[in-house]
């Protein structure tokens, strides 16, 4: 069995041990390097080649977004899961901007950050149900100002389903389980 190799950063110590210790509980899971800071995440992502990146927003030396960025352009597979106490719109938008595939809030469930791991680490996203219904009211919200009545309406079926589950704040296995889908299923449909 493959191992998914992960690399964390976080400048506080017992952040990072506490991250490791919960995800090395998984069996395909390994912790493979740590930085406390941004530079050092970077150069560590660079010389192990992990397949995702668990990153805070707030290092030193170089923040997560801009860590993000540099690993994303020196490494386009690692993915990139940025875990921060701040739900605000513009961190969210800067780091999928940077290119990240998940962002996560630090007050997630431990069965969040797992599912967030598994689902970038095979090209999917994961975000926080906070985010996602952040993101959702953000497309929502241009729709309404660009005056595209009928763009919902441009979605399947399904995907409309699939779309208000979301905004409800419904994680994809609770969607899958409701649906009576598998996850794959719905992160396709959420792509």
């Amino acid at each position: 069995m493959s191992r998914v190799r992960i690399v964390l950063a976080d400048d506080h110590t017992i952040m990072r041990t506490g991250l490791k210790l919960l995800l090395e509980r998984e069996r395909d899971f390994m912790v493979v390097g740590e930085a406390g800071d941004g530079r050092a995440a970077v150069e560590i992502v660079e010389q192990v080649l992990p397949e995702v990146a668990v990153l805070d927003v707030a290092m030193p030396h170089l923040n997560g977004i801009e860590a993000a960025a540099r690993i994303t352009a020196a490494r386009p597979k690692t993915g990139i899961i940025i875990l921060s106490m701040h739900s605000d719109e513009t961190y969210v938008l800067r780091a999928l901007k940077v290119g990240a595939r998940g962002y996560l809030l630090k007050d997630s469930a431990e069965s969040d950050l797992i599912t967030a791991v598994r689902s970038v680490s095979t090209g999917r996203t994961f975000f926080s149900p906070a985010i996602s219904n952040m993101l959702v009211e953000d497309y929502i919200r241009e729709i309404r100002q660009r005056g595209v009545e009928d763009s919902f309406e441009l979605l399947t079926s399904r995907e409309r389903e699939i779309l208000q589950l979301m905004a409800e704040g419904k994680t994809t296995k609770e969607i899958a389980a409701a649906l009576s889908l598998s996850a794959y299923t719905v992160d396709t449909h959420r792509a």
